[in-house]
């Protein structure tokens, strides 16, 4: 994997102005929990024995409420304090050193006592990790789950100005380093998370254009757009068909967005991303019925989080990286003008292909944009490409709720990139799982009669499919032409993709910004 040195000049103190601009308030890093402007403490630790050192002042008034109330070790609690925030809220992370316990617990802990704390009263919490050595990221972890936990939704910053902050300020007795590296982690998450939970008109493809316009505007990120139909059309035949119902109606027509930074220094590595952008999927003519169409506006979450992770490289500035991200915005609508199963559609690549299920649109959306990396990647330094979306349904089946799953082509594989990022993720609150593409995979979607090249999808759900959620990326090679550059080929390109329906967030709920964290931690790696 590539890996830069990365100076800090660039996570220096901000200004409480542009720390407020990015994060959902001023963060503050403090050495001591006796800080004075604060009005309650929110402890995340395991253990009342590790409060030793500057954090005994918090031990006593814990001991002494356990005392007569053991469920305060196991659920927390509020207390009185003798220090100047005056109040203390405990938030236990449970265990951590049995087999099932990882890093999260202490973004989970640290996202309740932000949440209890809020409910008591207090509006300038100073957060604070009991001293624990066995994970590396605690703290960044830590501070990011109270992060989480204090984001507001867009809609509601626009709307209802009274309820556009939980809080004013949040203090951190931790290192200025952390404190600021979870700043610009978190002004990513921002993004990404305004631009995936977001309803589907607020977040319709034109106007995901202008938001990412405004934030990327005097960044070192440059934003260009495709938005003329024709264009579209000859350039993304894929892409337009699910476009095709959309585009009658002005405020739903299709956006491919391009985003690129190029760091200082020579090109060593350039990540190539693709984000599904389905801004609201009915199914198309397969329309989704019993109700599952609830939700389907967060399908647009893997471009959100390309958006996310441009953010965090405009904040960080690491150098000798080049990294292109496209975001395929595009509605999946129904009606007279809808594709349908059995259309036959020729790709970017020169792929002819049979439509089998209408509600597989994401891969439909991402694979002419795909191919366009594809033929960039030819002459780019060291590339990677990579797609990143909210795919399939038997990715929350095989995996669960809380897990993206992550797949390499042969170059990638080789080089172990699935793995690495997994690992990255691992460290930093991110989970996800390895699967692989496999040969049953690529046998899924050739073509099944003379006419077409590759078949799109089977007529059922994913849910209902064998590799349900490995196999869209053996469609994606195949589409896009990438098949041609695998680990026999003259040119191999390395390719990864990742399902983040699992990793992405509940609803309703507050997406996570996955897998941004990941991908910070395993392309960034010297900022941690």
């Amino acid at each position: 994997m590539w890996a830069a040195t990365i100076m800090f000049s660039v996570l220096q103190t901000p200004t409480p102005h542009m720390a407020a601009s990015s994060v959902p308030c001023e963060v503050r890093a403090e050495a001591s929990v006796a800080a004075a402007g604060y009005d309650g403490i929110v402890l995340v630790t395991d253990s009342l024995e590790k409060l030793q050192g500057q954090f005994s002042p918090l031990q006593a008034p814990l001991k002494e409420q356990a005392s007569f109330d053991e469920s305060l070790l196991k659920d927390g609690g509020c207390v009185r304090v003798e220090l100047p925030a005056a109040r203390l809220v405990f938030a236990p992370t449970g265990p951590l050193e049995r087999d099932q316990d990882d890093v999260r617990r202490f973004a989970d802990a640290a996202a309740e006592g932000i949440k209890r704390a809020l409910k008591v009263g207090i509006r300038r919490p100073l957060l604070v990790r009991g001293p624990d050595q066995a994970f590396p990221q605690a703290d960044l972890v830590t501070l990011l789950g109270a992060l989480h936990a204090l984001y507001v939704p867009l809609e509601i910053r626009e709307d209802v100005p009274k309820k556009a902050s939980k809080t004013s300020v949040l203090g951190f007795v931790g290192s200025n380093k952390t404190v600021q590296l979870a700043v610009a982690l978190e002004s990513g998450r921002v993004v990404a998370r305004d631009i995936g939970g977001s309803d589907p008109e607020r977040m319709a493809p034109p106007r995901v254009e202008d938001y990412v316009k405004k934030v990327f505007e005097g960044s070192s990120v440059t934003v260009n757009v495709v938005s003329d139909d024709a264009t579209l059309c000859r350039e993304f035949p894929l892409f337009s068909a699910v476009n095709r119902c959309a585009k009658g109606v002005a405020r739903h027509r299709g956006r491919v967005i391009h985003l690129t930074y190029v760091g200082s220094g020579p090109v060593e590595y350039t990540l190539m991303l693709v984000g599904k952008g389905v801004t609201y999927d009915t199914g198309g003519a397969d329309i989704k019925a019993g109700g599952v169409m609830a939700g389907m506006h967060r399908d647009k979450c893997g471009s959100a989080a390309v958006a996310g992770f441009m953010q965090i490289l405009s904040k960080l500035q690491p150098p000798n990286l080049k990294v292109i991200g496209s975001m395929a915005m595009v509605r999946n609508s129904v009606g007279s003008e809808c594709y349908v199963a059995d259309e036959i559609i020729t790709s970017r690549a020169g792929v002819r292909i049979r439509i089998g299920n209408t509600d597989a649109e994401g891969r439909m959306a991402m694979a002419d944009v795909l191919c366009l990396m594809k033929e960039k990647a030819v002459k780019e330094v060291n590339p990677h490409l990579m797609t990143i979306a909210t795919l399939t349904g038997h990715c929350c089946l095989a995996y669960g709720n809380s897990y993206s799953a992550i797949m390499d082509n042969g170059p990638a594989s080789q080089a172990a990139v699935a793995h690495t990022i997994q690992a990255a993720g691992e460290e930093v609150a991110d989970p996800l799982e390895v699967s692989t593409i496999r040969r049953e995979d690529y046998e899924f979607h050739a073509g099944k009669s003379e006419y077409e090249d590759v078949l799109q999808s089977n007529n059922k759900p994913s849910t209902q499919t064998p590799r349900g959620h490995q196999s869209p990326s053996a469609f994606l090679v195949l589409a896009s032409g990438l098949d041609k550059h695998g680990k026999d080929s003259k040119q191999p390109i390395k390719y990864t993709h990742l399902d983040i329906a699992g990793g992405s967030g509940p609803f309703p709920g507050i997406p996570t910004g996955a897998p941004i964290l990941a991908l910070a931690k395993a392309f960034i790696p010297s900022v941690f």
